[in-house]
């Protein structure tokens, strides 16, 4: 994944920071991601939400609100239209680049504001919140205890997530006028609601509240016991993988023709998280897996190791081969299964008459279906006949460059 930072003309003229993740591979559509309220673009679950996209090719822009982050202005004269404001301005900076998105995703109060915004910008064809208020005056229950001060002074200083920020009373009677209920009734998107239930910053009964007014298509998914910022690398990962998944069924990505000579197309390993060894495993956008290690060796355990890999495209491979010769046969095979053991053998014990360590997979193949002896026979011996076996006895040459930086 590759990364463009820059900036923007936000709703009062200020210049709003941005950085949009760039797929390594074809670009296929493109999201606008709005993070929580007083949070940033680089919080865990944001990282993780666009590191999984750009690697379907989606490209992600996420950018940080008047007066937060890197961004200009001042967060004291922002609202919640203003925020949505902001959205707006950043769809239209993607359409500039030819780069207009079609996937909305909000977080908390950006869950509210992506729902508000999403009627002006055209180009959306998909919604997605994360822990969003059903009403956006919600958020006030984080500084109740200033708000007497911010009617009679027009503004007071809180402390939020230990940070200091100034609340202005714009904001205090934007929100509180802020309905969203005719916003998601003429969305006119797919919807995906994603929440927590034991969420103690915005309860469930938002996502409740919001699904119950939205119109077909729409999707309800629980993020079990996650906080509200979803920060436990787990829990973005699922979201991750749920937005992911969910999303490819409205925005209709087109999978690219393969290169001159690779007729499978290209398969990318990304990592997914620099500190350990998750990798996402992609083969077009639509093909997705984990790949890890086990926890023993340093890893979450999220996905097959390398030789899991390799044990599962020898075990898929033979059962393919098989069924292709008993369908031409129109042989009476009911059901295939493949067990794949991977062991490091010495090679007197293989065959192979060398007294060195060699990889060996053990094969057990079951078959089902009123086959007589002669046709199992057969089968087994076909077995041997299948492409990944018959690479994996040859061997295979592997010519590696590095790609320009």
């Amino acid at each position: 994944m590759s990364m463009e930072r820059f900036t923007f003309e936000g709703h009062a003229g200020d210049a709003l920071a941005a950085r949009l993740d760039f797929p390594d591979g074809p670009h296929l559509a493109t999201a606008l991601f709005a993070h929580c309220f007083t949070c940033g673009k680089d919080i865990t679950a944001a990282r993780r939400i666009s590191s999984r996209l750009a690697s379907m090719g989606i490209a992600v822009l996420r950018f940080d609100f008047t007066g937060l982050g890197h961004s200009k202005g001042e967060f004291a004269n922002t609202t919640f239209t203003s925020n949505a404001q902001d959205l707006v301005r950043a769809a239209a900076a993607l359409g500039d680049r030819d780069m207009a998105p079609t996937l909305l995703i909000g977080h908390s109060l950006g869950g509210a504001a992506v729902l508000k915004a999403a009627a002006d910008i055209p180009s959306i064809k998909a919604v997605a919140t994360i822990g969003a208020p059903f009403d956006p005056g919600h958020v006030t229950h984080n500084f109740a205890g200033a708000l007497d001060t911010i009617a009679a002074e027009g503004k007071a200083k809180v402390t939020l997530a230990g940070r200091p920020f100034t609340i202005g009373k714009d904001f205090i009677d934007d929100v509180a006028g802020a309905a969203l209920t005719p916003s998601i009734e003429k969305l006119g998107k797919a919807l995906l609601v994603m929440h927590a239930p034991r969420d103690e910053t915005v309860g469930i009964e938002n996502a409740t509240n919001i699904f119950m007014v939205a119109r077909h298509p729409k999707s309800f998914v629980t993020l079990d016991d996650a906080d509200h910022l979803v920060t436990r690398a787990s829990d973005a990962e699922y979201a991750a993988e749920v937005i992911a998944a969910w999303s490819a069924r409205y925005l209709d990505l087109k999978q690219p023709a393969p290169p001159p000579g690779a007729p499978e197309g290209i398969v990318r390993v990304a990592e997914a998280d620099e500190t350990g060894f998750l990798l996402d495993v992609n083969a077009g956008p639509k093909h997705h897996t984990l790949a890890d290690e086990p926890e023993a060796y340093g890893g979450t355990n999220k996905g097959m190791t390398p030789y899991g890999f390799l044990a599962a495209g020898l075990g898929a491979c033979t059962s393919m081969t098989i069924r292709m010769y008993a369908r031409r046969k129109g042989w009476p095979l009911t059901h295939v299964s493949i067990d794949i053991t991977h062991a490091k053998v010495h090679g007197q014990d293989a065959g192979t008459g060398e007294d060195t360590k060699i990889d060996g997979f053990n094969r057990v193949i079951r078959l089902e279906g009123k086959l007589d002896s002669d046709q199992r026979q057969r089968l087994l011996e076909i077995a041997d006949k299948c492409p990944v076996h018959r690479t994996l006895e040859r061997g295979a040459s592997v010519e590696t460059v590095l790609a320009e930086a």
